[in-house]
C-alpha cells in the first residue's frame, strides 16, 4: 500500500490500543465503541498484511510485527509533534517558552550577568535557565538547548563547540599574605585547596598532571555548588581551580602565576527543531555570541594567562571593569 492511501488514523488507535492492552479501555479513552475499534485494527493488519495482537479474554498483546508497528507509530507521534509545535511557531513574533541547560559554573558567573541585556532586545521570551552536572537528554524534552562538556555523539542532535574553558589556579590577598604565593603546583600541598565536586567526577579527561595532582593535595572543601566555592575563596578560605573567565567575576579574585592546569571543551548542543523556531534561533545565536572565541580572550583554544593581558584586552570584553589584581603587587610586595 502507498503512503498516499494508508489510513494514519488507525495507526493512532492502534498506539492506544498498544498502550492499554485492551480495546474496550482504548475505545473509552478515543469515545468511540469497541466494535469499532476492533474494525479499525483489523483494517490495518489486512492493509500491512500482518497480525499485530494476540487476543485473549484477558486483552491483547503485541506480536512481533506489532512491537515494530508500535516503534513506527511513536516515531509518527513525535513527528506530528515536531510538526504542530513548528507550524504553531513559524509565523510568530520572538516570545514563548525556551530552556537552557548547562552547569552551574557557567550559568551562575557567565550567562546569568548578561541575561538581562538579552531580555532588552528579546523581552517575550521566556527565559528558562537550569543547572546540572551532566548531559540534559534534549531527544527526551529534558531541556531545549544545553551547554555541555562531552561531545553529544546522537545523529538527530546539533552540536557545535563554543570554545575552551581554561582551568587554572585562583586565591585572594588576604590568604596569600597569611600562607604565601606557591611558586609551582606541587606546593598545593602546603595549602588549604577547595575544589568542585564536578572536577573530582571528571578527571579522566583532564591533563594527565591533573591525576598527579590529586594524588599530593586533600582537599579542604568539596562541593557542588560554583557559588558556594567561589564565596569560600574570595573570603579567604584557600586556592582553588577556576575556569579564566573568573577573573572577571569578582575583582578580589587573584589568578595564581601558574600554568594552566586543564582545557576542556564545551559544545552547544540543540535539536533541529529548536533551530527552526523563532525564539530559539535567537537564543543559539545570543547563546553563540556571548562566547565567541573571536573576541573573547577566555575561550579561545590556546591559553591566555590574565596575568599576559594587555589592559584594553580584559574589558568584557564588553562590559567587565579591569580586576584590581591587574595591577596587584609582585610576590615579594606580598611576602
Amino acid at each position: 500500500m502507498s503512503s498516499e492511501r494508508f489510513d494514519w488514523d488507525k495507526m493512532r488507535v492502534f498506539a492506544v490500543v498498544a498502550e492499554l492492552s485492551s480495546m474496550s479501555a482504548a475505545a473509552v479513552r478515543l469515545g468511540e465503541s469497541p466494535s469499532t475499534i476492533s474494525r479499525k485494527i483489523e483494517s490495518l493488519e489486512t492493509a500491512l498484511g500482518s497480525e499485530l495482537f494476540v487476543r485473549s479474554t484477558r486483552g491483547v498483546s503485541l506480536t512481533k510485527a506489532g512491537q515494530l508497528a508500535l516503534r513506527h507509530a511513536k516515531t509518527m507521534a513525535d513527528a506530528a509533534d515536531a510538526l504542530y509545535s513548528d507550524a504553531s511557531d513559524i509565523d510568530k513574533e520572538l516570545e514563548g517558552p525556551i530552556s537552557l541547560m548547562t552547569g552551574d559554573g557557567l550559568a551562575a558567573h557567565w550567562i546569568a550577568p548578561r541575561l538581562p541585556s538579552f531580555h532588552q532586545r528579546n523581552p517575550k521570551i521566556e527565559l528558562s535557565l537550569i543547572t546540572c552536572d551532566d548531559a540534559p537528554d534534549l531527544l527526551g524534552g529534558e531541556a531545549d538547548i544545553a551547554i555541555q562538556f562531552t561531545e553529544p555523539t546522537q545523529g538527530d542532535l546539533i552540536s557545535r563547540r563554543l570554545g575552551v574553558l581554561h582551568y587554572m589556579f585562583f586565591s585572594t590577598e588576604p590568604y596569600l599574605k597569611t600562607y604565601g604565593i606557591p611558586s609551582s603546583i606541587f606546593e598545593m600541598a602546603h595549602h588549604r585547596c577547595l575544589a568542585h565536586s564536578g572536577y573530582v567526577n571528571q578527571t579522566a579527561r583532564w591533563a594527565p598532571k591533573t591525576a598527579a595532582l590529586g594524588e599530593i593535595i586533600d582537599m579542604s572543601l568539596i562541593t557542588n555548588s560554583s557559588a558556594v566555592l567561589e564565596k569560600v575563596v574570595v573570603n579567604g578560605g584557600g586556592i582553588t581551580l577556576l575556569p579564566s573567565y573568573y577573573c572577571g567575576v569578582d575583582e578580589r579574585l587573584i589568578p595564581l602565576d601558574l600554568p594552566e592546569v586543564a582545557p576542556i571543551q564545551f559544545w552547544l548542543t540543540y535539536t533541529e527543531r529548536v533551530r527552526r523556531i523563532p525564539r530559539g534561533e535567537a537564543v543559539i545565536a545570543w547563546i553563540r555570541s556571548i562566547f565567541d572565541p573571536s573576541k573573547i580572550v577566555w575561550f579561545r583554544e590556546s591559553f591566555v594567562h590574565p596575568n599576559r593581558l594587555q589592559e584594553e584586552e580584559l574589558l568584557d570584553l564588553a562590559a567587565c571593569q579591569v580586576p584590581s589584581w591587574f595591577n596587584r603587587p609582585s610576590k615579594e610586595e606580598v611576602a
